[in-house]
């Protein structure tokens, strides 16, 4: 089985943002983490969850994603993700993103579990960390949809 753990961050909502993830295989380990200067938390945690999948080599395992994120857990287990499509995102924001998340999920099986955030959970603790060291760093990229549509009005 792989294990990812998620978080994202922003400083301010929208202001600075990263997101951190954990990717382990049995006793290996790699972390991911980037920033980017004008984002939301809800992008920074659904992007965690989408470049860890996009980092998977091999579809052979099943895989398990923890995150702190009602929002995007709820969207999957809950199946509004699906929703959404039907109705071409209408009034949702982040269609780029759960759109490219679709594309990295579809060779996997993927179970979601809930961690409750800031509450000593070690891997989510340290993907916060992550995050917040992202969102703090130089260098920031920039999230050119959101940026996009926050110039036309479309982040309100």
């Amino acid at each position: 089985m792989v294990e990812i753990y998620t978080d994202g961050a922003a400083k301010g909502n929208p202001g600075n943002g990263g997101y951190g993830a954990i990717l382990r295989f049995g006793n290996k380990e790699k972390e991911l983490s980037q920033g980017f200067r004008r984002t939301t938390n809800n992008r920074m945690e659904l992007l965690a969850v989408i470049v860890a999948l996009e980092n998977l080599k091999s579809n052979t395992y099943p895989v398990v994603v923890y995150s702190d994120s009602k929002y995007v857990v709820d969207a999957v287990t809950k199946n509004w993700l699906f929703g959404w499509v039907k109705k071409d995102f209408k009034g949702k924001k982040n269609k780029d993103l759960w759109l490219r998340y679709l594309r990295a999920a579809k060779p996997f099986q993927i179970r979601f579990e809930w961690v409750r955030g800031h509450n000593g959970h070690p891997e989510n603790e340290r993907c916060d960390r992550l995050a917040v060291a992202a969102a703090e760093s130089p260098g920031l990229l920039i999230d050119e949809e959101f940026e996009r549509a926050e110039a036309a009005g479309f982040n309100d």
